[in-house]
């Protein structure tokens, strides 16, 4: 599987900038590269150490084409673990092209997306989850994502799966060594030690599962739909937690006819704000749509933020009765979801009108409950905190492994499967034979997350999302 041919892609972001990178990985990179590098000094390039930079000229025949800087990895000592040269060229569209066209002429190809990892992987320089780090790591976009995926990258979640997977494989080869002596009945594998070892692989496994939960949210943002009645205020909200004009504002009622979406972080966590349709009955046919995408926008989000309008409420027994069943409705709906209820427009109301809405609050827990002005910002930081509470971030704080990735949280639910099967076949007494079955079965779902145990399919369809010069 391990190619030997010569690759060479743009690493840097394509386009104009102060300086662009070109990489090359395989066995001749760096006797291609010297064909066309003129030192400065006069260097060899073919006789310089490894982890070293050169200046100088990329010459084709007579022609300069750039002034640059030439970095020599030699293999195995390098990213992909072959001779790897990175040019530093300037940023220009056009010597990036002219400079890439050059190699292409003279022995290298062009790499495939994530070739420079794969290689990286066949090489043994990375193991699979660790690869796959790597792009979550160049797709990260706030601090959580980025901390999760510089801890997979580290090795912290392959290192917990190999030392699971390295302490069941001794006792599967005891089992397996018995079975060699099953005329002489003799038992070489300690029972009571395996039962320890498989509950101990049960709870890490199922706290690695749970923490997908938190995981994926990292990873893909949280998204929050913001709903309520036409007019009170959804979309001054959302430009004031995005602090800017995002959406429009408008006195007149049904502004908003179709989801408006945008993404921030706090405390580095990505929340992803869907700015709804106002839910009332109307013969409107494009709000009706409107109102229609409102709800499947709520199906969608993890998080529902209901807004009322505080100063129409506040002197209007009726209309608050009103809304105390909306908030029912929604909470009868979707009682999985964390439903925060936020009074807006409070900076219009007096201390007794504030005391009066406040009854609303008795539909949900104390703390879901908020008073807010958009319009001013006050209660912002009030609403961002609380939204910040209702993701369980004590794994983040802790540094603990948290899994991100739906391959993996996959390959754990089935080695959990087979996990169990050997848990209750000890309990139940169950031969050697058996129980190798499905220690084997276990054993295989965790070489699948390290890539122990890959397939061409797999490794195309991972490495395929990879941008192409990493």
């Amino acid at each position: 599987m391990i190619p030997n041919d010569t690759i060479v892609a743009l690493a840097t972001a394509s386009g104009s900038g102060a300086i662009a990178v070109i990489r090359l990985s395989g066995k001749e990179a760096i006797a291609i590269s010297s064909q066309f590098f003129k030192s400065i000094s006069g260097k060899d390039l073919t006789s310089q150490a490894s982890h070293t930079i050169h200046l100088g000229h990329i010459v084709e025949n007579k022609r300069t084409l750039d002034e640059v800087l030439l970095s020599i990895f030699k293999g195995p000592n390098s990213y992909t673990g072959e001779n790897v040269i990175e040019i530093s060229c300037h940023g220009s569209p056009f010597i990036q092209q002219e400079i890439i066209q050059l190699f292409l002429n003279n022995g290298c190809r062009m790499a495939n997306p994530g070739e420079f990892t794969l290689r990286a992987f066949l090489n043994g320089k990375l193991d699979l989850s660790q690869a796959e780090a790597v792009a979550d790591l160049i797709a990260s976009d706030n601090e959580a994502s980025h901390q999760v995926a510089m801890q997979q990258m580290r090795g912290g979640f392959s290192t917990e799966i190999k030392k699971l997977r390295e302490e069941l494989m001794n006792f599967a080869s005891l089992i397996e060594l018995e079975l060699d002596f099953a005329e002489e009945d003799v038992e070489f594998a300690n029972r009571d030690e395996f039962e320890k070892l498989v509950e101990k692989i049960n709870l890490v496994l199922k706290r690695l599962i749970d923490s997908f939960a938190v995981g994926n949210v990292i990873k893909n943002g949280i998204p929050v739909a913001i709903v309520g009645e036409p007019n009170v205020g959804k979309s001054t909200l959302l430009n004031a937690l995005l602090n800017e004009e995002r959406a429009i504002v408008s006195e007149i009622a049904g502004t908003t006819r179709d989801a408006i979406e945008d993404e921030i972080s706090i405390g580095g966590i990505g929340f992803r704000f869907i700015d709804t349709a106002g839910i009332r009955d109307t013969k409107d046919v494009v709000e009706s749509i409107g109102i229609k995408k409102t709800f499947e926008k709520i199906d969608q989000a993890q998080v529902v933020i209901y807004l009322f309008d505080a100063d129409v409420i506040s002197n209007n027994s009726e209309k608050s009765q009103n809304i105390t069943i909306e908030i029912e409705k929604i909470k009868n709906k979707y009682p999985q979801k964390p439903l925060l209820v936020i009074a807006n427009k409070v900076d219009q109301l007096s201390e007794e009108e504030k005391r009066r809405i406040s009854v609303i609050s008795s539909v949900v827990e104390k703390s879901h409950f908020l008073l807010v002005s958009a319009k001013t910002g006050h209660g912002i930081e009030d609403l961002t905190d609380s939204l910040l509470n209702l993701i369980n971030t004590g794994a983040l704080r802790n540094n603990d492994t948290i899994v991100t990735n739906s391959r993996h949280y996959d390959a754990l639910l089935k080695a959990l499967e087979e996990i169990q099967k050997v848990k209750h076949g000890l309990e139940d007494g169950l031969s050697g034979d058996l129980l190798a079955i499905d220690i084997r079965q276990a054993l295989y779902h965790f070489g699948e997350i390290t890539g122990e145990i890959t397939t061409d399919d797999l490794l195309g369809n991972i490495f395929a999302n990879f941008c192409i010069g990493k």
